[in-house]
């Protein structure tokens, strides 16, 4: 797994939506979902890292592909209500798809090699 470029992409992701969640204004509710499953991608790359085995590894990276999964339906949502600009969003939808294929394939690798 390319874990500095993932794990340095995904926090980059995060601090960008955590950024864009400031400046929406209401819907505290999703701004909230989308703050956590956003910050739980780098998050459980990051525990990824030191698990305790390759099942626990396997276990982390895909926890960090269904929060992707996860962040990418917020942000198609907040794009379709509006609440969110098509030039904000698609940069982002990007990135959080470049992960996504990322993660798939380091999970692949991961369960092939253990």
């Amino acid at each position: 797994m390319p874990d500095n470029k993932l794990a340095d992409m995904s926090m980059d992701f995060a601090v960008a939506i955590l950024k864009l969640c400031d400046a929406i204004h209401g819907h505290y509710s999703l701004r909230n979902q989308l703050e956590r499953s956003a910050t739980s991608i780098g998050a459980n790359i990051r525990e990824a890292k030191y698990a305790h085995s390759k099942a626990d590894f396997v276990a982390r990276l895909q926890i960090s592909l269904k929060e992707c999964y996860e962040t990418e339906y917020w942000l198609e949502l907040f794009l379709r209500a509006e609440l969110i600009a098509d030039d904000t969003a698609m940069p982002l939808l990007k990135t959080c798809g470049a992960m996504r294929r990322m993660l798939i394939a380091s999970v692949n690798t991961a369960k092939k090699n253990a």
